[in-house]
């Protein structure tokens, strides 16, 4: 091969690379403010669309949640490799990716924040034509995320959690903010904590569910996380359960691609890019 021949592969190769760069990319993060239907505040969340995004396409939507202390910027635009992973795959997919408040910073899926996000996926598919709602988290994201699968489990296709918690009646973190978001402590209002505690519900699921989780996690312990997902492995549930003993409260990026795309695929066909 002559010096042009390979000269010109090289210029091929790389320009083939930017394409798919530029493919696996979103567009810019377009900060939404919203009058929330539950109490009439101003709520927010990011949305960032496909780089092939048209109108005229069917889209999925991919919801994320941050973790406590964070808010919407998190999965938005954060260097964090479960969010990166999580904004690849909505790229890579030609999913609309949404990162909402849901009450900020503090929410772990109280009523507020369920409203919000109930009201965001009713705002979006208004918008947008939208196939397959798939929700994901970290850690409050995660377990909230489960929260709103096992409350609402038509409304999505499927659900990744990364460190989340399943059951707030033995969870005892972060109890002051807790009790505001849920509106009591769980010895005052116990059947609002088991309410959202997804354990408690395990035949609600009516989709595909990724968990990803570490041994040694002391801030979101992950026994309850994986005692859900055995049970729904038993009631021939689709789960990807992804337990790493030697990890803490953290998930890297391949396991976050590994549990999403397993439940983008395992949800059934995407829609058409034509």
């Amino acid at each position: 091969m002559n010096s042009f021949k390979l000269l010109s592969l090289v210029v091929l190769v790389n320009l083939l690379w930017v394409f798919q760069m530029m493919a696996s990319e979103l567009n810019k993060s377009q900060d939404i403010s919203f009058k929330a239907d539950y109490d009439q505040s101003i709520e927010r969340y990011i949305l960032r669309l496909p780089m092939n995004f048209k109108n005229s396409m069917t889209h999925d939507l991919l919801i994320a949640l941050h973790g406590h202390g964070s808010d919407r910027m998190q999965f938005a635009d954060s260097n964090r490799p479960q969010c990166i992973a999580t904004r690849d795959v909505a790229a890579e997919r030609n999913m609309v990716f949404v990162a909402p408040d849901y009450r900020a910073k503090t929410s772990w899926m109280g009523p507020a924040a369920e409203a919000d996000v109930i009201q965001i996926i009713k705002e979006i598919k208004t918008r947008f034509k939208i196939d397959r709602v798939f929700l994901c988290g970290g850690s409050m994201g995660g377990s909230s995320a489960l929260t709103f699968a096992v409350l609402h489990p038509d409304m999505i296709a499927g659900v990744a959690a990364m460190n989340p918690m399943a059951n707030h009646l033995e969870y005892d973190g972060f109890q002051d903010v807790i009790v505001k978001s849920f509106g009591g402590m769980k010895t005052e209002i116990p059947s609002e904590y088991k309410k959202r505690s997804a354990e408690y519900w395990p035949e609600r699921i009516n989709s595909p569910v990724g968990i990803s989780v570490g041994g040694k996690d002391t801030v979101v312990p992950p026994q309850s996380a994986v005692r859900f997902a055995n049970v729904l492995k038993k009631l021939g549930k689709e789960v990807c359960l992804i337990n790493r003993p030697e990890t803490g409260h953290d998930t890297n990026y391949e396991d976050t691609r590994q549990i999403l795309e397993f439940v983008i695929d395992a949800a059934g066909k995407a829609p058409s890019k034509n």
